[in-house]
């Protein structure tokens, strides 16, 4: 993602919140804030899904239509307020810039949600009702990042919310609805531009099973935040159904005494016929918001799969009825739980402070063939190494498994293998039953990365999953060594992995990984490896910037082989720099006289950064265990 330059929305914000139209007072000068105290309000049901219905296509941008077929757009509106819908959101979801600059919009970002708030303006007002309705400006979360994609910083993640909260004020909006998140400190972030407007605003997250969010954030911990932050009202929506909204709005009514917004979802779809189908009747939706009202919601809609039916069997149980107090519960609530982390000091890392921690990495076969790496690690256990690290089809190329191989050196060769788990290659299901069985065979290292692109690799038909990156795969291994998964259920067990992360030096401001790095130090991770290093003055450097973190450093060591390895590294691999000097030592050798300087190198390197750093991790070169071999005899009988 291209770095994003903030336009400078203050001059919107001034004009909107001064603006006789935009007082939060909806069309009959009555404020939101002051009748959702009074009474119940029903909120709109589905855009998305309505809209798909109506014959938009999937691969259609939905915010788009507001510019394209503004009149389709007014008549779901008009629909839900026909139903009873009294506060109707802005067909705006997705109108931030992460979302549209992949298709080429992001340059009419205020122009979408402008329109947005006007059309849903004009559909409330010609609706002439005679009672109060709102316009609720509709903000989603930012497109979720892909890979080692760079995270946009607090400053800027406000910064795209800003200019939405900017077109929706300017377009007339009553107040904002920040609906579907599952990242509590962006909602935040969100929270605090839209706060800028002076208009009331609604914070709400979408649980799943075990009222937590994808990101595990739990419903107590978000709605005692949110209130903190300055929300006016606290919700669910989406998520996993009725039953789920409701489990979090009873929750969530003990923590905070804001009023409170449930939209559900109509259940779970079903894919028959090429359509995506809702089953949850608007009988039985009706039946669950009467439930919410009673658990303490005072506004309630629809989410995914909801039809202006819903919504109109839900005004006919709740309209008019009054909002239910419900006593908060000041002690005695569940704390938030805390993720604990696997001991600092076990295994491979009981030898941590001695400098002399040696890991070495071996390429798992190609095939079916494991005696060969098997050979390789016995070596190394002899020369003094104190595990193996196994990558996960490194490059994107197409290996072994390594969690069964790695079971497999354990059992035949009693040495600790360090298993390199990636984002790649698995969704978030699979990363957490292939982490559990790793448990279960006995692995303990686990080092958390986020993998290099399939599009990479050898094999044209595959695709990138990256349901996580490395941050959100640490904080997963967190969660399962503290005894749940990724939703904070029970596991009946803790898998007890020592969480490893990768760091990158090599990089002209190293000061950025250094601050990525203590992200992941924070996540859980309880040591470090480097990629492969080449210049002592850039180890020491890295050293200097990290020692305040306590966690055990290993410094990338990979010896160079000759001429041509040594270019190949430098000039095709990422994450990896070798210096002039190095490379005009390695230039014309090659065979025997290459490996030997290969060698030479990185024993002067190690001599220079004895002392100073924790240990290192070999790389072995093309999986050759000899020259590794020698280096960890000499790391540790120097």
């Amino acid at each position: 993602m291209r770095p994003y330059v903030a336009l400078d929305s203050s001059r919107f914000l001034n004009d909107c919140c001064h603006s006789p139209s935009n007082r939060n007072h909806g069309d009959s000068g009555v404020t939101f804030l002051d009748l959702i105290r009074e009474q119940i309000l029903i909120g709109d049901g589905a855009i998305g899904t309505m809209l798909y219905s109506k014959g938009v296509g999937l691969d259609a941008n939905f915010e788009h239509l507001n510019l394209v077929r503004p009149s389709l757009v007014g008549e779901l509106h008009r629909e839900y307020l026909a139903a009873g819908a009294r506060v109707i959101e802005t067909n705006t979801f997705g109108a931030n810039y992460t979302r549209l600059a992949p298709i080429g919009l992001e340059k009419k970002t205020r122009e979408l949600n402008l329109q947005g708030a006007v059309i849903a303006r004009n559909a409330v007002t010609a609706a002439a009702l005679g009672e109060p309705a709102f316009v609720a400006g509709s903000i989603g979360p930012l497109l979720r990042l892909k890979g080692e994609e760079r995270e946009l910083g607090t400053d800027q993640v406000t910064a795209i919310f800003r200019e939405q909260v900017a077109g929706l004020a300017e377009g007339g909006v009553d107040l904002f609805i920040l609906e579907t998140f599952s990242d509590l400190e962006q909602l935040v972030c969100a929270l605090r531009a839209a706060k800028e407007t002076g208009l009331p605003v609604i914070a709400s997250m979408a649980y799943q099973e075990g009222e937590r969010t994808g990101n595990g954030v739990d419903v107590v911990t978000a709605a005692a935040r949110l209130t903190e932050a300055g929300a006016d009202l606290v919700g669910a929506n989406c998520g996993a159904g009725p039953r789920e909204v409701l489990l979090a709005i009873q929750r969530m009514a003990t923590v905070t005494p804001l009023p409170l917004a449930a939209f559900a979802n109509s259940g779970f779809p079903e894919y028959l016929d090429g359509r995506y189908i809702y089953r949850t009747t608007p009988e039985y939706f009706a039946d669950k918001g009467a439930e919410m009202a009673l658990a303490g919601a005072a506004l309630i809609g629809g989410c995914c799969g909801t039809t202006p039916e819903h919504i109109r069997q839900l005004s006919l149980r709740l309209h008019g009825t009054s909002p239910r107090r419900v006593q908060q519960v000041v002690n005695g609530i569940e704390a938030p739980r805390v993720p604990a982390a696997a001991p600092a000091r076990q295994g491979f890392l009981a030898r941590w402070g001695t400098g002399k921690i040696v890991t070495v990495e071996l390429d798992p076969p190609r095939g079916l063939e494991c005696a060969k790496i098997i050979a390789g690690s016995r070596i190394l256990r002899d020369a003094g190494a104190d595990a193996i690290n196994i990558a996960e089809n490194p490059l994107a190329r197409v290996r072994m498994g390594n969690i069964a191989l790695a079971h497999t050196i354990q059992q035949e060769v009693g040495i600790e293998v360090i298993v390199h788990v990636t984002c790649r290659d698995r969704n978030l299901l699979g990363l957490q039953s292939d982490l559990m069985g790793a448990s279960l065979l006995g692995i303990r290292s686990i080092l958390a990365v986020t993998g290099d692109p399939a599009r990479l690799g050898d094999q044209t038909g595959a695709s990138s999953v990256f349901d996580l990156n490395s941050f959100g795969l640490i904080k997963l291994i967190a969660d399962l060594n503290s005894g749940v998964n990724g939703l904070g259920q029970p596991l009946g067990g803790s898998t007890g992995f020592t969480i490893g992360c990768a760091f990158n030096p090599n990089t002209p401001k190293m000061e950025v990984q250094v601050g990525r790095l203590e992200k992941k130090i924070a996540a859980g991770a309880r040591f470090i490896q480097t990629q492969p290093i080449y210049a002592a003055e850039r180890a020491l450097e890295m050293a200097r910037l990290t020692s305040r973190f306590g966690v055990p450093l290993l410094m990338g060591i990979m010896p160079l082989v000759g001429e041509r390895n040594c270019e190949y590294l430098h000039n095709e691999v990422p994450g990896i720099v070798i210096p002039d000097g190095i490379r005009a030592r390695m230039k014309g050798k090659e065979k025997e006289e290459g490996a030997a300087e290969g060698l030479a190198i990185a024993r002067e390197l190690i001599d220079a950064v004895r002392g100073e750093i924790d240990g290192f991790y070999i790389i072995a070169p093309f999986g050759r265990p000899a020259p590794a071999a020698e280096l960890v005899r000499y790391i540790k009988e120097g």
